[in-house]
Parts: C-alpha cells; structure tokens; sequence
C-alpha cells in the first residue's frame, strides 16, 4: 500500500529538489532574446509574396520551447530517452511554401538547443552571425533581375515579329513555354531587361496580331 512517506521519496519530487530555477531563467531569458532576434531578421529578408507574422513568433515560440525541453533532457538521462521516443511521433504537415522558411526553422531549433545546452556564447555568436549573413545576401539586390513576359498573339507571323521585338529591347530572352489554341499563340518568355525601363512592353503589345502583353518580376524559380 502506498503511505504519504513512499510519495516524498519519489524520484518525481527529487527532480523537482535537484531543478535549478536559477539555471531555467537564464537560458529561458536568452532564448526569448534570441527567438526575438531570428523573429526580426526574418522579417526584414522576407521576399514571399504574403508576410506571415504568425510563422515569425512560432519561430520565437520554437526557440523557447526547443530550449524547455534540452533543459529537461540534459537533466535527466532516462527523460532523454522517453523524451526521443514522445518526439518520433510528432507528424508536422503544415506545408512549407518558402524555401528560406526552412532554414529559420533549423535556425530556431539549433539556436534551441545550443542554449538549452548551456553553450550561451556558441548561441549567441552563432546567432548573431547568421543574423548578419542573411542580412547582407537576402537583402542583396540584383542588378539583372529576371521578369516573366505573357504574351498572346494570332499567329505565326505575330509570334516571329514579337520575339523580334524583344531580342533587340532587352539583353537577353528565353521562351519558357509556350500553348497553342485555336484562339491563338501564348508564350511566356523569360526576359532580362537592360535597364530599369520597361517601355519596350508598350512596343510589343501595339505589334500587328498581339492581343494582350504582361510583364511579371518573379524569383528566378520557374515552375512549368
């Protein structure tokens, strides 16, 4: 039968006796400065079409909670275990639309664990040199960025006369695909312009046989 005397002799109530609250408040305070930290740096490089201040604070979420449970785990060899195997579970299926969003998340989490493993100058160091890094190449414009030119024209004739045009308007060109209906020729040609101005788009759509012209800026990632 259990007696009041077996429940004080618990290993539950030791752990809770050999916890350092001193040790929680240090790393749980540099987790929360270093999530606000990833938190800031994303912001500023985000180039996706929709900000999501929602994903920017669970990065600061998971920066806290990755820190929560290294503190739980590096204090108790037999948590760490059961901890490994509680986590194997864990299914995430939130789709992952920018490719920059997955190395926050590894930032978030190794910035997690390395503090939660005491290593507070790695963390902090390493932090602030990957903040800097991405700082200074996201952010990074490009003097020959790409567009995307949607062009739809009647025929053959119109087609020759349209690339034409754009040969000798911009500083190179790549047709990307192009879809034949009975409405006519739709071409979508990438197209690097030599300068900022993009008035040659005005030339292509008033060419004999062009319906419609739409010149697009896109990442350089072209999904056919």
């Amino acid at each position: 039968m259990l007696t009041f005397q077996d429940i004080f002799k618990s290993s539950f109530l030791e752990n809770t006796a050999s916890f350092s609250a001193l040790d929680m408040v240090i790393a749980m305070g540099l987790a929360f400065v270093l999530g606000l930290f990833i938190f800031f740096v994303y912001k500023k490089t985000f180039k996706g079409v929709m900000y999501s201040a929602s994903f920017g604070v669970s990065l600061m979420a998971m920066t806290l909670i990755t820190t929560l449970i290294i503190l739980a785990v590096t204090s108790n060899v037999v948590l760490s275990l059961g901890m490994v195997g509680a986590l194997s579970i864990v299914r995430f299926r939130t789709a992952i639309k920018e490719p920059m969003d997955i190395a926050f998340l590894f930032w978030a989490i190794s910035a997690g664990i390395v503090t939660g493993a005491g290593l507070i100058p790695l963390s902090v160091l390493g932090s602030l040199f990957i903040g800097i890094i991405l700082l200074l190449f996201v952010n990074k414009k490009s003097g020959d960025s790409p567009y995307i030119l949607v062009i739809n024209c009647d025929g053959d004739d119109a087609e020759k006369g349209t690339l034409d045009t754009i040969g000798h308007s911009v500083k190179r060109h790549c047709i990307k695909s192009k879809s034949i209906s009975p409405s006519g020729i739709e071409l979508t040609v990438e197209v690097r312009l030599k300068g900022a101005t993009t008035e040659f788009v005005n030339s292509v759509a008033a060419l004999p046989g062009v319906s419609n012209a739409v010149l697009v800026s896109y990442n350089g990632d072209y999904m056919g």
